[in-house]
């Protein structure tokens, strides 16, 4: 052989290497003004960096979980990229696509890297793409693994990180914490999750965008070493099935569990939820950005007023009869009907059981529903109702009469999710079926039609969103749900509310018009506690993803010690009745008495409460209150307690509760409360005869607030001149 050959096939050799571990065409990073995001052909990974920063926040490999087993971007030989221009829904930008192949026992995978030009974010979707000749089951889809050391760097020490994951649904109360305080180690969320650093002020969002097929789980398991502070181990985001998250909440025999699991034949493709990120100094921007999009991809029904009136639930539970109904109905048509509470809302008591409401309780409703609501509209009041659209009783009778309608498990036995309030068994109606389809058309249009209700509850819809065997083959939970909730849209029409109540967050936006954003209320100071890091948390909804519903505020003296989950066992002081109403206020959406409205007048001071023309003011402006504080409130406060409202150019609303047990006092700098420098305010207490507040140019001192309490004060700015509202 001679050396001129030798060299020839080295050579050779070396190109066929260089094309199997290199990509074919490398393109310069994406770039707009607050972010880039590059792909990194070395390890098979992306970076995102935002903008003046050197080091990237966050670098992150992808993946995906086929035939049980993880495949992973580092595990492909071949890198193929490809830069190109892009328009979608939201705008237009640049697009880096990286096609991982090269592997003949594993499908190719396909990250699609977007950075809109005039958008602070940019997305992250992942395809895997069957070129094999088989067919492979898919479990989860990987759009985020960091792999960079630190897992997410944000300029400042891993011991300043605090961590907030969105959940599954309303309730259970978000974890807003350090990386110390990660439950059993480990933050688990759904659909988003924002990391701020309190040293640096820089954060991390990421977030998904849809939720068509599958749930986005996020991961965020936190290590603390022998010797010093705890830092992130990891952190991942999966397009996947909603089994772990309904089994947080319920209880599933484990006989009947599903884990999501769907076939890719060949030649075919299969993507990951569209999943945003951002970076940067402005955490509050970036949430609010995110809901902007969202409100624009999904056609978010946020026109409407927000519902104002009375609830039956934590007034009567699931005891409330007809007499109590009309009585309430009654005495808020006389007093309460000129301010602006016009909604009588039934809760679950009125119906036989969970999915068979158009048959009556017959022993607390003996003159049914069609009767109670033209008497409630007579009153001039608009008539609501409670319903849990795809739960079903064993009482009722699609259970007693098709089985077949109901989610199976791979034996063919309906799911067991829960039990009701009759301690009845409960199951989950396959919206794919054409019987059930049918059942929830006629029940949805009879209550629009024959009853006239203008808004209905739909609960529990995050314990019926589990993943099962369907009439029509793999169908995943959060599909079946958005196929229920078009029936239901579609049977009622446009004029009629609808409310997510129990439910993912993502999944209904464009079919409902409001939704719940925190747990349910009681008698007592410990559940405006649960309620609080929730309604901060989402704030960014309100408007955006639909009309927020904070649930009904408690301003009486009533409890309820047979609802043991508040452990309502001795009346709400004057003072926390104050947080129930402020909390529902800052909100900015629904607002609805949850109290025997009949009582009220035995104390005047309380039922001055309802009346209260500020708080209603702040509750006609539609907008929610920006919790100032939501990721950088001090340890000694536990969670966001401070609330800010520009209601005009010259009037601001500040909240600011103590949830603690020990008085608390705050300086709160005009900077952060958005007030001009160099202008004079005036300050009142609003919820105290608007007495004087003390108030300087660059602060506002809040001294000695009690336990349990909330101080709301108005702010005028003298330099401004006031207008017609």
């Amino acid at each position: 052989m001679t050396h001129h050959k030798r060299w020839l096939e080295l050579f050779v050799s070396w190109i066929v290497a260089f094309t199997l571990t290199a990509t074919t065409c490398v393109a310069d990073s994406l770039h707009n003004s607050q972010l880039s995001v590059a792909f990194n052909p070395r390890n098979a990974t992306y970076s995102i960096r935002a903008a003046g920063s050197e080091a990237a926040v966050l670098e992150s490999r992808v993946g995906a979980e086929v035939d049980h087993r993880w495949a992973w971007s580092s595990d492909y030989p071949r890198h193929d990229e490809a830069e190109s221009a892009f328009h979608d829904d939201l705008g237009s930008g640049r697009q880096d696509t990286i096609t991982f192949s090269g592997r003949d026992d594993a499908p190719d995978l396909v990250c699609v890297l977007r950075l809109y030009n005039d958008l602070p974010y940019g997305t992250v979707e992942v395809k895997v793409v069957n070129h094999t000749s088989k067919a492979v089951s898919v479990q989860a889809i990987r759009d985020v693994d960091a792999v960079g050391s630190p897992r997410v760097n944000l300029g400042g020490p891993e011991s300043a990180d605090r961590v907030m994951l969105e959940g599954f649904t309303e309730d259970p109360t978000i974890k807003i914490g350090g990386l110390d305080q990660a439950p059993h180690g480990t933050y688990f969320g759904v659909t988003n999750g924002l990391i701020y650093n309190r040293q640096s002020r820089q954060s991390l969002l990421i977030a998904a965008l849809t939720a068509a097929r599958f749930m986005t789980a996020l991961y965020l398991k936190a290590q603390e070493p022998p010797m010093g502070t705890a830092t992130i181990e990891s952190f991942t985001a999966d397009s996947t099935g909603t089994t772990e998250a309904v089994l947080l909440r319920d209880h599933i025999d484990s006989q009947q569990q599903i884990d999501l699991s769907l076939p890719l034949e060949p030649q075919q493709e299969l993507s990951s939820e569209r999943v945003m990120f951002a970076a940067g100094p402005d955490y509050h921007s970036q949430l609010e950005a995110y809901g902007a999009a969202v409100r624009r991809l999904h056609h978010a029904r946020i026109s409407s007023a927000p519902p104002i009136g009375w609830w039956s639930w934590t007034a009567f539970y699931a005891k409330i009869t007809q007499s109590e109904v009309l009585a309430n109905a009654k005495w808020m048509a006389e007093n309460l009907k000129p301010l602006g509470y016009d909604y009588c809302h039934v809760d679950e008591g009125y119906g036989y059981a969970r999915g068979d409401y158009l048959r009556p309780n017959a022993a607390q409703f003996p003159d049914g529903m069609q009767s109670l609501g033209q008497k409630i509209k007579d009153m001039g009041l608009k008539f609501a109702v409670w319903t849990a659209p795809f739960e079903v009783s064993e009482r009722a009778w699609v259970y007693q009469h098709h089985q077949d309608w109901l989610v199976h498990d791979a034996h063919g036995h309906p799911i067991r999710i829960d039990y009701g309030i009759h301690r009845d068994p409960l199951y989950v109606l396959d919206t794919t079926n054409p019987g059930a389809e049918e059942y929830l058309r006629h029940t949805y249009k009879v209550m629009a039609e024959d009853w006239g209700v203008s808004y209905i509850k739909l609960d529990f819809m995050d314990s019926s969103a589990i993943e099962g065997y369907y009439y029509r083959p793999h169908t995943t939970a959060l599909e079946a749900q958005r196929l229920g909730l078009q029936i239901i849209r579609d049977a009622v029409g446009e004029s009629v509310l609808l409310d997510k109540d129990g439910s993912a967050m993502l999944t209904p936006v464009g079919l409902v018009d409001e939704g719940r954003i925190a747990p349910d209320t009681g008698h007592s100071f410990s559940a405006s506690r649960d309620a609080d890091p929730n309604i901060a948390a989402r704030y960014y909804m309100n408007g955006n993803l639909y009309i927020s519903d904070p649930d009904a505020f408690n301003v009486s003296k009533q409890v309820a010690p047979e609802e043991s989950w508040h452990q309502s066992r001795k009346p709400l002081t004057l003072d926390e009745a104050q947080v129930q109403i402020v909390l529902a206020a800052v909100a900015g959406g629904m607002y609805e008495i949850g109290d025997d409205m009949t009582k009220l007048p035995e104390t005047p001071d309380r039922l001055a409460l309802i009346k209260n023309p500020e708080l209603l003011k702040m509750v006609e402006l539609r907008r929610a209150a920006i919790p100032v504080d939501l990721m950088s409130f001090s340890a000694q406060d536990e969670m966001p307690s401070i609330y800010v409202l520009r209601e005009d150019a010259r009037q601001w609303m500040i909240a600011v509760f103590n949830w603690t047990e020990q008085p608390r006092s705050h300086t709160l700098e005009a900077s952060e409360l958005g007030l001009p420098k160099g202008h004079t305010y005036k300050a009142s207490d609003v919820l105290n005869n608007d007495a004087p507040v003390t108030i300087g140019e660059a602060a506002l001192e809040i001294n000695g607030q009690a336990p349990h309490s909330v101080r709301l004060i108005k702010i005028i700015d003298n330099s401004v001149m006031p207008s017609v509202p």
